[in-house]
């Protein structure tokens, strides 16, 4: 029988942050500290994926877990999304490059699985869907606890008919992409965390793992008492040492120029959270399309970052981004759960 959830020292998930901040550094760090560290599988191919598993455990860190995206299907109006890439143009001349071919690919989610199956780790978790039960099922017998990122209730029951052993419901305030399983416009308004928690536990009595917002001791209190067994963060991880996020990223979180977050489809065609910068106000109109607009900016992004522009990097935060800090990522899981005694 597979564990739903590992024995922690303190009740705190390091949120696997895909695109650099998540790093082996980083989840060692955590999970040494008593929390659990996740490594982002998204954007890597399984052999990469593999590789980071392979420091983690050569340090000896056992607990930690890995985060795979499940595809979704290829964008539904080609014409929209070769008309904004059409836009981009000007913002790619400037800064000397082509945009990215907007292609849709699975992420190497079929190798991702394989590899997993042949060296499960404690945890394996799912962003933007819920994978079928088969699936499930094969990485609990192979040793995984298998969680499901969700976003209402709907989502929920998806994710524990297909046997999922845990859930991480994650809230608006959350920062980076939504782990919504539908790329289209949502039906329900945005919950807050705590009535998000609430609604989830009336259709499954699965673990819940709250994320969205949590940035300090007492929001990490108020998520247990509304019912979570423990809480993602990834925010308050962004500015560490450990962490492999660029150094204009970091510094914009503390940067007075950027004072607010908003969520946007313009760097990647998926609803994400992050700091209010150019791109985002100049290319309002980005439409739902993932991972082709991702695969269309990547050029201009890592370009922009090149030339020390962070007005058109994809600078993905929660709105509690001023706390982030600089400190060392086990002093960060001490200040959201200070260790008894």
């Amino acid at each position: 029988m597979v564990e739903p959830f590992p024995e922690l020292r303190r009740p705190v998930v390091v949120a696997p942050m895909a695109g650099g901040p998540s790093t082996p550094e980083l989840v060692i760090a955590a999970s040494a500290a008593g929390a659990l560290g996740f490594l982002a599988a998204g954007y890597k191919m399984a052999a990469a994926m593999r590789t980071e598993m392979a420091a983690v455990e050569a340090s000896g860190i056992r607990q930690y877990g890995v985060n795979v995206f499940v595809p979704g299907a290829p964008a539904v109006d080609p014409e929209a999304v070769r008309g904004y890439v059409a836009d981009l143009a000007t913002e790619a001349d400037e800064l000397g490059v082509q945009p990215g071919e907007p292609s849709w690919n699975d992420d190497d989610w079929d190798a991702k699985v394989a590899a997993l199956l042949d060296h499960p780790p404690p945890v394996v978790s799912f962003t933007f869907g819920c994978p079928e039960a088969g699936v499930v099922a094969a990485l609990q017998a192979a040793g995984s606890a298998v969680w499901v990122t969700v976003t209402e209730p709907g989502e929920a029951a998806v994710a524990a008919a297909r046997g999922a052993d845990g859930l991480c419901v994650q809230a608006a305030a959350a920062g980076a992409h939504r782990g919504t399983f539908s790329d289209g416009p949502r039906d329900a308004p945005d919950r807050p965390l705590p009535q998000l928690l609430h609604d989830v536990a009336e259709v499954t009595g699965l673990p819940l793992v709250a994320a969205g917002g949590i940035t300090s001791q007492p929001d990490v209190a108020a998520a247990l008492a509304a019912g979570a067994v423990a809480v993602q963060c990834g925010t308050a991880f962004l500015r560490c040492p450990e962490s492999g996020a660029h150094p204009l990223y970091k510094a914009a979180l503390a940067d007075p120029g950027f004072t607010q977050t908003t969520v946007t489809r313009a760097f990647s065609g998926r609803p994400a959270r992050g700091l209010v910068n150019r791109f985002m106000l100049d290319h309002p109109g980005a439409p739902s399309a993932y991972p082709e607009i991702n695969n269309a900016t990547r050029p201009l992004r890592a370009a922009a970052a090149a030339a020390g522009d962070p007005g058109r990097m994809s600078l993905y935060a929660g709105e509690g981004f001023r706390a982030a800090t600089t400190r060392p990522a086990a002093e960060i899981v001490e200040l959201l759960w200070p260790a008894e005694g």
